[in-house]
C-alpha cells in the first residue's frame, strides 16, 4: 500500500496544504519497507548490491537509509529511506523508468526466487519547510 501526500510548492500545485512549505523545495520521498519474515537481510542485500545503483541511474538522489534501533519499532524487519527528486513529475518518471529497467527486473526476480522480500511498502511525498536547512 502506497501513501502519497500531494500538493506542495515544488509541484507548483495550488492545493498545497501549508504555506510553510518552501517554494524552492525539491520533492522528497520517504519510503518504509517492512520485510517478509526471514527476508530482512535479503532486502538489505538487494538495496546494497542493486537497487541503490539503479535509483541513481534513474535520477533519484539517495539522502539516507535507516533501520530502527528498537525491536518494538521494527529493528528486525523495517528499512526506512529518503529520496530526493527535482519535482513530483521527475519522481513519477524516475519510478516508471526504474520499474521497467531490465536490470531491476532481473535483480528483483533473482532476489525473490524463494518468495517476496517485503510485506508492505509505504511512500510519502514531502516538501521541505521554508525554515529547513535541506530543500
Amino acid at each position: 500500500a502506497a501513501v502519497a501526500v500531494t500538493g506542495f510548492a515544488a509541484d507548483k500545485n495550488p492545493t498545497a496544504v501549508s504555506p510553510s512549505i518552501a517554494k524552492d523545495s525539491r520533492c522528497f520521498e520517504l519510503r518504509t519497507y517492512v520485510a517478509a519474515p526471514g527476508k530482512f537481510e535479503d532486502l538489505n542485500k538487494r538495496f546494497r548490491d542493486h537497487t541503490c545503483k539503479l535509483f541513481k541511474k534513474h535520477g533519484m538522489e539517495l539522502i539516507g537509509f535507516w533501520i530502527p534501533t528498537d525491536k518494538e519499532k521494527g529493528s528486525e524487519n523495517t528499512l526506512i529511506y529518503l529520496l530526493a527528486h527535482k519535482s513530483r513529475d521527475a519522481a513519477k518518471k524516475s519510478w516508471a523508468d526504474f520499474v521497467n529497467d531490465p536490470d531491476w527486473k532481473k535483480a528483483r526476480d533473482e532476489s525473490e526466487k524463494n518468495g517476496k522480500l517485503t510485506e508492505r511498502v509505504e511512500s510519502v511525498f514531502l516538501g521541505a519547510t521554508d525554515y529547513s536547512d535541506i530543500k
